[in-house]
């Protein structure tokens, strides 16, 4: 496939996946508000430039991020490199799993857990909203960063329960805890906005590259 088929196939489905938000808006004003898009011409520009732009990063993203992601994943989770000093040896058989033998992994993911974090557009769209609702009392760059955080500790910590086999609900409860502790001490005015920027870290950037070394960890 040559590169204008992949910009015709990534636009195309750019625009099925943004025309129903659209949709919406437009709705709403039209239908339930009764009023008339102000700056129609405007917001048509800004329309087309979303689908240009979003079709560019995604083209981007599975040119380039994506393949060397999934290959350092996969090279960093290899066993051969893992145990090289063992292989170097002629030991090709590994008879117990340490959890230290995979500090290279869990500095990996901490890594791309950061920074796909910060690159997710859906997350830099809720900072820079965040940021002008609350009259620059959120800093939009503060809200990435102490997401990103939070993301690139949960993933360390996700590659550490495969590594160790340790049971997965004891994470989930402990995961759960926290935040409901969390959820009773924080300003009530911050807790929707901290639920909905867990929400949208799930995204275009973050999850192929965070599925891609969980599933080569796994895997090995």
């Amino acid at each position: 496939m040559n590169m204008t088929d992949m910009f015709i196939d990534t636009f195309v489905s750019t625009m099925r996946d943004v025309l129903p938000i659209t949709a919406v808006l437009v709705g709403f004003q039209l239908l339930v508000l009764r009023q008339k898009i102000a700056n129609l011409w405007r917001v048509i520009r800004g329309f087309v430039y979303v689908l240009i732009g979003l079709a560019f990063f995604l083209m981007g993203l599975q040119e380039a991020i994506f393949p060397l992601g999934e290959l350092m994943a996969s090279q960093l989770t290899d066993p051969a490199f893992v145990y090289s000093e063992l292989y170097a040896q002629g030991i090709t058989t590994i008879q117990t799993v340490k959890w230290d033998d995979y500090l290279w992994v869990y500095a990996f993911a901490f890594a791309i857990g950061l920074a796909t974090t910060l690159a997710e557009p859906s997350l830099i769209a809720v900072g820079m909203k965040a940021e002008q609702v609350s009259g620059g009392t959120v800093s939009a760059w503060g809200l990435r960063l102490a997401v990103s955080l939070g993301v690139a500790i949960g993933v360390s910590i996700g590659c550490y329960r495969i590594v160790t086999g340790t049971d997965l609900w004891l994470y989930i409860v402990v995961a759960y805890i926290i935040v409901i502790a969390q959820t009773f001490r924080a300003p009530s005015m911050i807790i929707p906005l901290a639920y909905d920027s867990g929400g949208v870290t799930t995204s275009t950037v973050t999850v192929p590259l965070l599925a891609a070394l969980g599933l080569g960890l796994a895997a090995t």
